[in-house]
């Protein structure tokens, strides 16, 4: 069954609660007369004086009674109002407003039907998530913690279709994050390849779709997913490290190598063109043997001066 169709959003538009306001009062100030009138009459004719007292304690309860109507929805908030236990309207507009006394602001997260604590806030919040450990797609433990940005478009679904809004997001995120995280690896070394840490805004374009389509049903629009938090787990971490260092290293190298080839290649080809000196194959192999010495060691090479033949 499909809750969301049944409880679709109905906006009511309330009258103004200045007016009521303003009679309300006059009726206090009606009542307050009638009681001090009666007050003086009872002691001449107690009849009369207890038709005002009588009359005084109508125009009171009617007064108290129209003010009970009264409500005040500040900028970016709504109210959901609830009639004998059915869902009467919503209120998405500010102002000071009017409405039937038995309809009543009702909240689940407050977990109560207080006046005061009825309002739902439209304002973009954010939802932090604490670090949490999650597997990556090569079984790596990781932590990863990510910030959502999100509001509530649609409150009857925001507090009819759900328990509680702030409870049902908080872990539809947690359930998200674990999802993708086990799509990706932590790392890689291929361009082509995404990754948590390479391919950080697409990761979070992921992210943000996966978990609006999770909060679909409460009413509420993610704005924006981004990991604010990624790092190996503390177990493998400096396991870790030292892979990608040692990867470091070796692409290092391979660049180094792979200049020095080249660096070979245009010394051996320029000093052929030049003609300044004949070099037979053994020569060549000895001149490229030390030139990759030369440029492929870790230390600064020490020159050996040789005066005679190589034979």
């Amino acid at each position: 069954m499909d809750i969301s169709k049944e409880y679709k959003e109905k906006i009511v538009t309330p009258s103004s609660g200045i007016a009521i306001l303003v009679l309300s009062i006059v009726l206090m100030l009606i009542s307050t007369g009638s009681y001090i009138w009666g007050g003086i009459v009872i002691e001449n004719d107690g009849g009369m004086g207890a038709l005002l007292m009588i009359i005084a304690t109508i125009v009171l309860c009617l007064s108290i009674f129209l003010m009970c109507g009264l409500k005040i929805v500040s900028p970016n908030e709504a109210m959901v109002l609830l009639m004998f236990g059915k869902y009467f309207g919503t209120i998405n507009k500010d102002g000071f407003f009017w409405t039937i006394p038995f309809a009543i602001g009702y909240n689940p997260v407050i977990g109560s039907m207080l006046r005061g604590n009825s309002k739902i806030s439209l304002k973009a919040t954010t939802l932090s998530n604490e670090k949490q450990k999650v597997n990556d797609l090569d079984g790596n433990p990781i932590e990863i913690g990510v910030n959502i940005i999100w509001r509530i478009i649609n409150t009857s679904k925001a507090v009819f279709d759900v328990e509680n809004y702030l409870n049902f997001i908080s872990t539809q995120a947690d359930s998200a994050i674990r999802h993708v995280a086990r799509l990706y690896p932590y790392d890689s070394t291929d361009d082509d390849e995404k990754s948590l840490r390479g391919s950080s805004q697409e990761i979070s374009e992921e992210l943000k779709n996966e978990l609006q389509r999770r909060v679909d049903m409460a009413g509420i629009e993610i704005m924006e997913a981004r990991i604010s938090h990624l790092a190996y787990a503390q177990e493998i971490a400096a396991a870790m490290l030292q892979r990608q260092q040692a990867s470091a290293i070796i692409a290092a190298r391979q660049k180094i190598v792979e200049g020095a080839v080249g660096m070979v290649e245009m010394a051996i080809e320029k000093l052929s063109e030049s003609g300044v000196v004949e070099l037979d194959d053994e020569r060549k192999a000895t001149m490229v043997s030390n030139l990759m010495v030369v440029l492929c060691g870790n230390k600064d090479p020490q020159p050996v001066l040789n005066s005679g033949s190589i034979y």
